[in-house]
């Protein structure tokens, strides 16, 4: 199960719509050993793609860098897709390389009037993909 803060919620929702119709993406840091989400931090999707995102390596390398720095690990790894459900695709799953961390997709299609919101977690390890529960706190 996937436990985050109302506040870190509401900051994916926000990124997820500010960025439609492009895919939006980032990470959600936490301190290492903890699967506790803490730190927020959206990324820029370099690919610029309503059906696609892709981390800049610069920045990739940096958010690295400063995780290692702090002791954190990406506890939760999320991205939206523009114009379909929040299920991951074969490219999420082959991107999904953080076996410990929670795949969260926002779905922004209700931005079209295509489709419902929503907002899904999954855990994706070597391909298997297993939705899990979210709850949201006021609270840590």
């Amino acid at each position: 199960m996937l436990t985050l803060t109302q506040a870190l919620y509401d900051q994916i929702v926000a990124h997820a719509r500010q960025d439609h119709p492009d895919e939006a993406c980032g990470v959600v840091a936490g301190p290492a050993g903890t699967d506790r989400p803490e730190r927020f931090v959206p990324m820029l999707n370099a690919a610029r793609s309503p059906t696609f995102y892709e981390f800049d390596s610069k920045d990739l390398l940096k958010l690295y860098r400063e995780l290692d720095d702090r002791d954190e690990d990406p506890v939760i790894v999320y991205h939206s897709h523009t114009a379909t459900q929040a299920y991951p695709s074969r490219t999420d799953v082959t991107y999904a390389n953080e076996p410990g961390a929670h795949y969260v997709l926002v779905s922004t299609a209700d931005a079209d009037g295509l489709g419902e919101f929503q907002f899904r977690s999954y855990r994706i390890v070597d391909g298997v993909i297993t939705e899990e529960e979210v709850r949201v706190v006021e609270a840590y």
